[in-house]
């Protein structure tokens, strides 16, 4: 990582977790924007349908005050596929937060490790050894698809050597 002749630092550790907890918050802001996306389609098709509804409900009272239309077969499945439509929508929604919710814990748990090893400045091995659990503990090697995490390296090697 640095020009210690291969072999790590400590700062270079708590930088490692800055940058790591950096490209978390971009991941939740991304994951933000896409469900900010789908709730405004929601919202949107919500809007169309009470238009719909309303204007439906207009037609239907200037016809006939005491029996309201109904609507069609056609109407119906019109409604029924709106609303599996919505209800996937809303899904995927919740499904982006929760996943928003865990990027974001992720990178206070890296702010947090980096703030504990600049203040402690443990010995390298100490600081290793934690920054692998964390790693370990947190399953950050899910949360990274296009990088290799200290944990994996350190794995990666580990097999190479058997």
């Amino acid at each position: 990582m640095g020009d210690t002749g291969g072999a790590v630092t400590v700062a270079e550790l708590v930088d490692y977790c800055q940058t790591q907890a950096r490209l978390l918050h971009g991941k939740v802001e991304t994951l933000e924007e896409e469900a900010s996306s789908l709730l405004s389609e929601i919202d949107e098709e919500l809007t169309d349908v009470r238009a719909q509804l309303d204007e439906q409900s207009g037609v239907a009272s200037s016809q006939s005050p005491q029996k309201p239309e109904i609507g069609t077969d056609e109407d119906l499945a019109d409604l029924e596929a709106l609303e599996a439509d919505l209800a996937e929508k809303q899904a995927v929604v919740k499904a982006k937060q929760t996943r928003r919710d865990a990027f974001e814990e992720l990178a206070v748990g890296y702010l947090e490790l980096a703030d504990q090893l600049q203040a402690e400045t443990p010995a390298l091995s100490v600081a290793l050894k934690r920054l692998m659990q964390f790693e370990h503990d947190q399953d950050a090697l899910a949360y990274f698809d296009d990088r290799v995490t200290m944990l994996e390296a350190a794995t990666e090697g580990d097999d190479s050597d058997k």
